[in-house]
Formats: structure tokens, C-alpha cells, sequence
């Protein structure tokens, strides 16, 4: 398992990092912690929650994936050897269920965030702690398009720097180790990096955004600011809620999958995402490889990605995912991807 640095924090961190917000929905804890065992013997000691999840959010189910990674690092005693990752909800997405709906990113329900994410997972502290989505109206979950509406959107939206002087107290209480953003902006990014530098607070490290095949929009803009400002890519939805293993091809709904399960998951369904899912497909086949392989290996190759967050509903797709990091993809294969993304680039944003 390759090692990656998160950013400046001295910190290294593995290529693949396991995603868990099928835990307590698709998986149950047997299930899931048949997955957790297989992940750390691979080295993947790298996971991502959230206190949302399992998705989809339910009021029934909310906290249930935290509490499964609880239970086990209890059982099992490894805290030491892991590197959890969580997220706090922001308003309106996640669910009025979460802390009563109240979830600004205000001092006091950060504070609430993190004790309940600390109880859930039976720890004293988490290592890498994500802003879920921007509190404010942006383009995110396939979102396009930031309107006159929005420009003009007048609704209360905390300061950018009482969130981040929240978050930077919390690491000096040792209850958070480093701070990250997920589903964030250029505008976003950038205006975090200033206030830390401008009110010396801390850095956000990472940035948790969807990347694959059929959404590189992240290459535009965000990846230069990688480069610049050290803030590197966890990259989820690699494999685009399932539509980059190839078993929705030809129109097919496997009985278990989530896109057959859950209605809401619709991202990746369009004409568009379906006629380069197959160009991707046949390539994959010219050489001798999966999607699977194909859509991660790109990935794993791109400079400005720390680590790529899997998800697996069973333990063959975990493997086959994991196996996926073996291969490098030669100069004609990514030109060949190259030739696709120009025919119909990010057909599912």
C-alpha cells in the first residue's frame, strides 16, 4: 500500500482510503467489520464517516455508521493504528434529525458535532475532521450553476472565520487533529487557505470532492490550487456510485446495488454519463483490464490525489477494488481516455 503526505502535517496517509456510509443501511455490523478486519490486513488503515451517515439519511438510522467503527475499535483495541476521518452536516442536505437541525457551523454546534461523533465512535479524538458541504449556496452535489438567485440569496450563513476559528480550537483541544472541506469551491478553498494565513489558524489539509471518469470538473480550477497551496484531493465516488464497474451496462439493476435500491441516486444515469460509461468500457477491454481497474487506476495517477475513497457493499468488490491500485495505466490507455473525455467531457458533474 503506497503512503501519501497529508499536505504539511507530517502525516502519511495510505492511497486508498475505505469509505463507510453503506454501514448500517447495506451492510450490517458483521458485514462491515468483515470489511474493516480485511482492510487493515491490506494496510488500509485510512477510514472516512461522517456523522450523516449511513446514507441515505434516515432518522432511524443516523449515527449508525459512526457507531459500528465504534464498536469495533473497542472490540479490537486498534485506535492507535487508524486514521479516522469525519464529517459535520451542514444545513438543509443532511436532515432536520440531525442535532434538531441545528447544523450552522457556528462555534457551539461544531462543538455539539464533534461530542456526538466522539461518543459514536468510542474515541477521544478524530484525526481528520470535514466540513460536510459549504454552509452557504454553492455548486455541489451535482449542482450546476451559480444563478442570480443565489448571488442575490440573502439567508444567514455563518463567517467564514468563526467556523475556522471553531475548528482551530478544537485541534488545540486535541479533540480534532487536522481539518478538512468536502464538496468545497475554488471561491471556498482559497478564501479558507487566506484566513488561516491572515488570522494565523489552522490550515484545512484536504479537500473531499467526487472524481472519476465521468467528473473531472475538479480538474478545473481546484487542482491548480492542489498544487499551489498543498491541499490535496480525497477523491469519492471513484467509481460513480457503481456505473464505472460496468454493471449497469445495458440497462441492468443488479437486485442489491444502490442505484437499483435507492431512487435519489441518479447522478451518473444519464445519456450522456451512459454513452462514455461504455467508451470507457470497450477501452478498458482493448487492453486487457476492468472499468473497474480502469476508472481507479486513473485516479491513483493524477498528481493533486492523496488518497481515493472506495466503498464496497461486499468483500469481492473491496478486493477487486484494493487490487485495482496494482495497475499502472501506459501513456496509450490514457490517451485513450483522453480521446473519450474530449467527445464528452463530465457528463455527470
Amino acid at each position: 500500500m503506497q503512503l501519501k503526505p497529508l499536505a504539511n502535517t507530517g502525516i502519511l496517509v495510505p492511497e486508498i482510503c475505505l469509505g463507510t456510509m453503506t454501514f448500517g443501511e447495506q451492510n450490517t455490523q458483521a458485514e462491515a467489520f468483515q470489511q474493516l478486519e480485511y482492510a487493515l490486513d491490506q494496510g488500509l488503515f485510512f477510514w472516512d464517516t461522517a456523522e450523516m451517515y449511513p446514507v441515505p439519511p434516515k432518522p432511524e438510522t443516523q449515527g449508525a455508521t459512526e457507531t459500528i467503527l465504534g464498536n469495533w475499535i473497542t472490540q479490537r483495541g486498534q485506535r492507535e493504528k487508524l486514521f479516522i476521518a469525519s464529517k459535520i452536516a451542514g444545513p438543509s442536505q443532511g436532515g432536520s434529525h440531525i442535532r434538531d437541525g441545528k447544523t450552522r457551523f457556528t462555534a457551539p454546534e461544531i462543538a455539539s458535532a464533534i461530542d456526538g461523533s466522539l461518543k459514536r465512535l468510542q474515541s477521544d479524538y478524530i484525526d481528520l475532521y470535514q466540513l460536510h458541504w459549504p454552509q452557504r449556496p454553492a455548486n455541489f452535489f451535482g449542482k450546476l450553476g451559480y444563478s442570480n438567485a443565489e448571488a442575490q440569496n440573502e439567508q444567514e450563513v455563518t463567517a467564514l472565520e468563526e467556523t475556522l476559528t471553531a475548528l482551530s480550537d478544537e485541534i488545540k483541544k486535541g479533540r480534532i487533529r487536522s481539518i478538512g472541506l468536502s464538496n468545497e469551491t475554488p471561491w471556498g478553498t482559497l478564501k479558507f487557505l487566506h484566513l488561516a494565513e491572515k488570522l494565523g489558524l489552522e490550515k484545512f489539509v484536504s479537500v473531499q470532492n467526487p472524481y472519476s471518469l465521468l467528473n473531472r470538473t475538479y480538474e478545473i480550477g481546484m487542482s491548480e490550487i492542489a498544487h499551489y497551496e498543498n491541499v490535496g484531493l480525497l477523491a469519492y465516488s471513484p467509481l460513480a456510485f457503481g456505473y464505472l464497474t460496468g454493471k449497469f451496462r445495458h440497462g441492468a439493476r443488479p437486485a442489491n446495488a444502490r442505484v437499483t435500491l435507492f431512487s435519489r441516486f441518479s447522478r451518473y444515469s444519464n445519456l450522456q454519463s451512459e454513452w462514455a460509461t461504455e467508451q470507457y468500457a470497450q477501452l478498458a477491454e482493448q487492453h486487457g483490464l476492468t472499468l473497474t481497474q480502469l476508472a481507479l487506476a486513473f485516479i491513483k495517477q493524477q498528481f493533486f490525489v492523496t488518497s481515493t475513497i472506495i466503498g464496497a457493499t461486499n468483500l469481492d468488490q473491496l478486493k477487486e477494488n484494493i487490487q485495482a491500485f496494482d495497475i499502472d495505466l501506459s501513456a496509450e490507455v490514457l490517451q485513450g481516455i483522453e480521446d473519450i473525455h474530449r467527445k464528452q467531457p463530465n457528463p455527470a458533474p
